[in-house]
């Protein structure tokens, strides 16, 4: 399935470069960036482990049963990482219009009855037999890849003309109307603020900014007034202890699970929160209990990583530009505000600034689908800055 036709032969003509592919070279490892995300993803396990025991010896019987499970995860990421990292970044450019492809048909595909795995109320899930996959978390990376590969080729001195606009922005609107279908408004918002950025930096010119920002944030608002459940939860964040027992409930226990972590927090394995009183407290609201155990240090620590994470990324991107790799340029900057972007959205569903969104902790709630997609992020920025690194060697 082709979406770029008329740009996938003026792509691979322009990308004919002296810039080696370094298929087999052993990789140049960014080793903060790596140790950074390391980091995070063993404190999530260790965190995953701690606010699920309730509910794992509720529904199994073994209070270890999300730890195991996702440490699975944790090494079929580490796994993925380390198979992607190996791929050279034009092939990824090349195939974009397949891994597109791919994406809407697995969007369509999890609307299907029979195919289609419900939770709470959200069909977002392909029922795979023995997993399930949560198509939305890469299809997000695959329009990053196939934005970036389409705008790579075109001047950076030129302002997009209407045409090269376009195109994303119906593939967007497409990909929207399947997400809102599941329905998926907060994958819906990172979607569209991520390639909002990719534009931006490929040559928005002002007044085309203008024109999405307030377009773009008066869609938005209306999706999330059209629907009762999404004006109930505007209502509810905005004064959750109206409704403490019913549409506030769930903001309400994470406030009180970061209210009671004060200072240094109530200890590893201490919350009372995570004992059934706050729903999804290993995935959506794993940030509340980490606040409660670790206090207010650990939660400063933890969103430094975050911060370190992103700034080294758009390092990595800021480089791949001054290198003349704009694709690897705008494919990081675009993943790397969608991992950022992802994780203060949840920082701030959890804390009452936002409401519920339905997101996880990048690289730390529990989650197969939302791991891999993000360790394969990591994959392709790590893989953008080591053929920047073997390019440069190249050329001394």
């Amino acid at each position: 399935m082709s979406l770029a036709t008329s740009t996938g032969a003026r792509r691979r003509g322009a990308w004919v470069r002296s810039r080696p592919r370094a298929g087999s070279r052993p990789v140049l490892w960014d080793l903060p960036l790596l140790l950074t995300v390391g980091l995070i993803m063993l404190v999530g396990w260790i965190m995953v482990f701690s606010a699920s025991v309730a509910l794992a010896d509720r529904l199994a019987g073994a209070s270890n049963f999300f730890m195991l499970r996702h440490g699975l995860y944790l090494l079929l990421t580490l796994g993925l990482m380390a198979l992607l990292v190996r791929v050279p970044i034009d092939l990824w450019r090349e195939t974009a219009d397949i891994w597109i492809g791919i994406s809407l048909l697995t969007l369509v595909a999890v609307l299907l009855p029979g195919i289609g795995h419900t939770v709470n109320g959200s069909t977002r899930w392909l029922n795979l037999g023995i997993v399930t996959l949560q198509p939305s978390e890469f299809a997000r990376v695959a329009l990053l890849l196939w934005v970036a590969a389409t705008l790579a080729t075109r001047k950076a001195t030129t302002a997009l003309t209407l045409p090269e606009l376009a195109r994303p922005l119906l593939l967007l609107a497409l990909m929207a109307i399947l997400l809102l279908q599941q329905p998926d408004f907060g994958a819906t918002a990172v979607l569209a603020a991520t390639l909002f950025v990719v534009l931006f930096l490929a040559g928005l010119a002002w007044w085309q900014v203008a024109a999405l920002g307030l377009g773009g944030g008066a869609l938005l608002g209306l999706f999330a007034v059209a629907a009762p459940y999404r004006l109930a939860r505007l209502t509810s964040f905005l004064d959750p202890w109206a409704d403490p027992y019913n549409s506030g409930f769930q903001l309400t226990q994470a406030l009180i699970a970061i209210g009671r972590g004060g200072l240094d927090g109530v200890g590893l394995g201490s919350s009372i929160q995570k004992l059934s009183y706050l729903p999804e407290a290993h995935t959506d609201f794993l940030f509340a209990i980490f606040a409660e155990e670790a206090g207010l240090i650990g939660v400063t620590l933890l969103l430094g990583l975050y911060l370190f994470l992103v700034l080294r990324g758009y390092r990595v991107a800021r480089l791949a530009w001054a290198a003349g790799d704009r694709f690897g340029a705008l494919l990081v900057y675009g993943l790397i505000t969608q991992i950022g972007l992802q994780a203060l959205i949840n920082i701030g569903v959890n804390m009452g600034l936002l409401p519920t969104k339905g997101l996880t902790l990048p690289l730390m709630s529990f989650g197969g689908s939302s791991l891999l997609a993000s360790g394969a992020v990591i994959a392709l920025v790590l893989r953008v800055d080591h053929e920047r690194q073997t390019g440069a060697r190249s050329r001394r």
